[in-house]
């Protein structure tokens, strides 16, 4: 069994197909499955050291590690020779070894920066709790996590248990962790197959997504591919030539994988919807809908936004099955983030942005305008004020694109212009200013754009250009988020000093 080749070399045929990846039975398309092949945890499997009498029931493993020999001694008749001496050396061998797995992490440095409730109010649980493999436990604290956060407290567990959830919590409250963590446990990496599928809807969100589960599972052999619109498709033809066991992709991208027969769903249990609410927009929803139908009538539907329109009501009833609802949304404003507006004319904005760049302590910011042009030539003008500045939207090429969100978020610039393409998702740590150049026309829109700082409970802030034309939009985003955006104070760097 040690020496069977796992997967077929790139471009020797077998894929998906039936004869599984195991030795020459990937090279035939007809064959059925290996008789050969152990599943990753075979249940009521136990070691045995040296026969023993009935020893039909038992089966032999070459590398028994101590969780297995530990189980053994307790299942074992009490007529058996083994003492409790042997029971007592082989318990503690057993502790002792779950210890030393802790130990030889390399983990990040711990953040010490001020959390607000939105991720410190937990119930106390440990991601041991949850009885997860030690290679994505490992890997979940190198990652610097240190306990589940609210929502991840509330939605692992029952992703684990095969139900589907409707989840709405807040942005940077830990929500991509949620369904990650629990679609990287259900994995067989043994099977050559996709078993999980995260759909989002940008190419920059899409790119996140697939780097945080390649990091959660970098001790597991889990393949994660990213899949999106602007880019090759022969590349990404190829690729699902090779084993891939999680996709992360966008809608369209994915159905035409699909369409083309090279993209195999049929073995896939879990589909994980990201900003749900965005997806069940009318650019979107139809291309889910038919992606569904390549998926088995058993698979599991993950749904998670801060935000669930009317639309989501709609779908929930159509495709998923008693779902498990969890809200943690009682406010949809972040607790962490402070808002302030600047009463501006329009010729008056990229002076008052000169002059939040002298005042403010910036980590890192992003600025919101409303259009293309706009990001563009505001880019400029920042650049000749002497500022380091990317930007991006949605017309550049993808190539670009990936270059800029890259090194922004490696941290090679301070600030970053965009357009609500940004405003999806993304987080980057470092962001600890969100500016509205030019103010959004709705509430939905201000919650995602200020949500982009503030991640993880940390502080954050939200400076906003006001213009006369602007005023009636302020005063009823107020209204429905329930939340004061208050006039800019004078002494804005003394009272914000803590950021």
């Amino acid at each position: 069994m040690g020496s069977r080749a796992r997967y077929p070399p790139p471009g020797m045929g077998g894929g998906r197909g039936g004869g599984g990846g195991g030795g020459g039975g990937g090279m035939n398309p007809n064959a059925g499955p290996n008789p050969s092949f152990q599943s990753r945890n075979p249940p009521h499997q136990y070691v045995q050291r040296s026969p023993a009498p009935n020893n039909q029931n038992y089966q032999l493993f070459q590398n028994p590690n101590p969780q297995q020999w530990q189980r053994r001694t307790q299942m074992l008749p009490a007529d058996s020779s083994v003492d409790e001496v042997e029971k007592t050396v082989q318990s503690e061998a057993t502790d002792s070894s779950s210890q030393d797995w802790k130990a030889q992490l390399k983990l990040p440095p711990q953040d010490t920066r001020y959390r607000t409730e939105d991720v410190t109010a937990t119930k106390g649980n440990e991601f041991e709790d949850y009885f997860l493999k030690r290679e994505l436990l490992m890997g979940i604290y190198e990652k610097g996590f240190e306990r589940p956060s609210p929502i991840q407290e509330e939605s692992i567990p029952i992703a684990l248990t095969g139900s589907d959830i409707l989840a709405r919590a807040k942005n940077g409250t830990g929500k991509t962790a949620s369904f990650c963590i629990p679609a990287l446990e259900k994995i067989d990496q043994d099977k050559n197959a996709i078993q999980v599928v995260i759909l989002v809807p940008t190419r920059e969100l899409a790119l996140q997504t697939a780097l945080v589960c390649k990091e959660l599972g970098k001790h597991l052999q889990i393949q994660v591919m990213a899949t999106t619109g602007g880019t090759s498709l022969k590349d990404d033809i190829m690729r699902l030539y090779q084993p891939v066991h999680l996709l992360v992709g966008t809608p369209g991208r994915v159905l035409d994988l699909a369409n083309k027969g090279v993209c195999i769903l049929n073995e896939c249990c879990m589909l994980v919807m990201d900003e749900a609410d965005k997806l069940l927009s009318p650019e979107f929803q139809p291309s889910i809908e038919q992606l569904i139908r390549f998926m088995p009538t058993n698979r599991q539907i993950l749904m998670f936004s801060a935000t669930f329109p009317v639309t989501v009501k709609s779908f929930k009833d159509r495709y998923l099955h008693k779902p498990y609802v969890i809200n943690l949304m009682d406010e949809l404003t972040l607790k962490g983030i402070t808002q302030f507006y600047a009463f501006v004319e329009e010729r008056q904005k990229i002076h008052c942005l000169n002059t939040l760049f002298s005042k403010l302590q910036i980590n890192q910011s992003i600025i919101f305008c409303n259009s293309v042009n706009r990001v563009e030539l505001l880019a400029k003008k920042i650049t000749e004020l002497g500022y380091s500045c990317f930007y991006i939207h949605a017309k550049m090429l993808q190539d670009h694109r990936n270059r800029v969100f890259h090194d922004f978020r490696n941290g090679a610039c301070r600030n970053l212009v965009c357009t609500d393409l940004f405003t999806r998702g993304i987080d980057i740590q470092a962001v600890n200013v969100v500016i509205n150049f030019d103010f959004p026309k709705n509430s939905e829109t201000y919650l995602h754009r200020v949500g982009r700082s503030g991640r993880f409970g940390h502080l954050g802030l939200a400076v906003n250009l006001i213009t006369y034309e602007d005023r009636f939009n302020l005063y009823r985003i107020e209204q429905e988020l329930g939340t004061e955006i208050k006039q800019i104070p004078p002494n804005i760097d003394q009272a914000i000093y803590c950021l």
